[in-house]
């Protein structure tokens, strides 16, 4: 059986730049376009993106390239996003939502690890 890789806990920009494939100057344009996308940065002042950070920006970049809105219109899928999410959290849940809601964050969480890992 292989062992899994370990899971590094943060990404540098260039890191990030080659797992979604997009460039350093793009990620930066998206960060003063998205306040959701606010990676952390270190001591030295480099940007630090956790696997949030990470799948937020395939978000987006699914959002711009492959469903066609605009930086304005992906803003406000986002805001839709995050409401839904809200609404749905504060929302009593049957059993069987709970587990597909589970499936569901299992299944996108599994998709980027395994860009991640093919990117390695």
């Amino acid at each position: 059986m292989k062992p899994k890789p370990i899971q590094k806990l943060y990404y540098s920009i260039a890191e990030v730049s080659k797992i979604t494939s997009l460039k350093p100057h793009v990620l930066r344009y998206w960060e003063t376009e998205f306040d959701e996308l606010r990676p952390s940065k270190n001591r030295a002042g480099n940007r630090i993106y956790r696997l949030n950070d990470i799948k937020l920006i395939f978000l987006i970049k699914k959002l711009l390239y492959e469903d066609k809105f605009t930086i304005e219109g992906t803003r406000k899928k986002m805001e839709m996003f995050r409401k839904t999410k809200s609404s749905q959290l504060d929302m009593p849940f049957k059993r069987n939502e709970k587990q597909n809601i589970l499936n569901s964050l299992k299944k996108d969480l599994q998709e980027v690890l395994d860009i991640l890992d093919k990117n390695s």
